[in-house]
């Protein structure tokens, strides 16, 4: 049996230049952190005492023999790509899924790992998250970029710059003290609305109609990126940066936000918050806001009818954490 933990994500900056057809030709940029707040897959071979042959259980319970009858677009895709054969496969998670928070894309990687684990073999970084793109955007068709799965199998607070085929990581240098500042003045709350993050892509102004507005949020990388890193800044800057590139964001297309989520997020900056976003693509799940500490109650009482989620930055990326081989005898041969 194999048990992976792969931590959801939360991406500040450069967000939608992360998309192939923007960073082939202009160069892409995203700073994100993982928090801990994550998906557990468990995976192992199914017994042989059943008349199916896969057993899948997620929001539903799938059992098939075969496993193009799969309904899950990314297992059904993976098993084929991996050639995997009678297993078991449970997914839990910490939060709900389609809300912003790369949680598709955290699966993704945490079912390839496993995947990988209960094959004996040792699968990296890089290799999960690059494998994880092409399950998503390339076996599933997903609309999307790249950064949620590259955050989900590195993890930590980086900058991830994208170019040609290919992405580099690079960890943000922040001291201990700076980041549990910046962790600090961070607030997170679920809006309870949920949507398809490839649905609002899909929705969204056509590449051409958005690229300028694209170009300033991809600037707006190496801004954050100096005032996280640079002692002498104040550190309230990244929060006025938040709310200038959600601004931006806005006007990318018609459904990355409603007029409710407008209207609390105006009320969160009357009572205090410097800046903010909905993360993901848009069209609801979770608003995250910059507050300085002593202006936190009132965001606090403003927002009371959202649902606060406390919630700390994780550095370790997805992992296996429960390793138990077991012999594998597939259906038909003798052992």
């Amino acid at each position: 049996m194999i048990i992976t933990k792969t931590p959801f994500r939360m991406s500040f900056f450069g967000g939608g230049t992360d998309i192939p057809e923007f960073f082939r030709e202009h160069g892409g940029a995203v700073i994100s952190t993982t928090f801990d707040k994550y998906c557990y897959v468990t995976v192992r071979h199914l017994p042989p005492f059943f008349d199916y042959h896969t057993e899948l259980s997620y929001s539903q319970i799938e059992r098939v023999t075969a496993v193009e009858d799969i309904d899950h677009p990314a297992v059904r895709e993976a098993m084929k790509a991996m050639d995997m054969h009678d297993i078991r496969l449970t997914y839990e998670a910490d939060l709900p899924a389609r809300t912003g928070l790369g949680t598709s894309s955290s699966f993704a990687v945490g079912m390839l790992n496993a995947f990988y684990a209960l094959k004996g073999k040792y699968a990296d970084k890089e290799r999960l998250a690059k494998e994880a793109v092409h399950l998503e955007r390339v076996l599933c068709r997903e609309a999307g970029g790249w950064q949620d799965q590259i955050a989900a199998a590195y993890g930590g607070l980086n900058r991830i710059d994208f170019h040609g085929d290919s992405f580099d990581v690079t960890p943000i240098i922040i001291s201990p003290e700076r980041k549990a500042r910046l962790e600090e003045n961070l607030l997170l709350f679920f809006t309870g609305f949920v949507r398809f993050s490839s649905e609002i892509q899909k929705a969204s102004k056509t590449l051409e109609e958005k690229t300028a507005q694209l170009k300033e949020m991809l600037a707006m990388v190496d801004d954050a990126e100096a005032v996280l890193e640079d002692k002498t800044r104040d550190l309230d800057d990244f929060g006025r940066l938040l709310d200038a590139s959600w601004r931006l964001k806005r006007q990318t297309g018609g459904r990355v936000s409603t007029d409710e989520i407008d209207a609390l997020y105006e009320k969160a900056l009357a009572a205090g918050a410097l800046g903010g976003k909905l993360l993901g693509a848009g069209g609801g799940g979770f608003l995250l806001f910059y507050v300085p500490k002593e202006k936190q109650p009132a965001v606090m009482e403003t927002l009371s009818s959202l649902m606060h989620v406390p919630f700390a930055f994780e550095n370790g990326g997805t992992r296996v954490i429960h390793y138990s081989p077991e012999i594998y005898i597939p259906r038909g041969e003798s052992k």
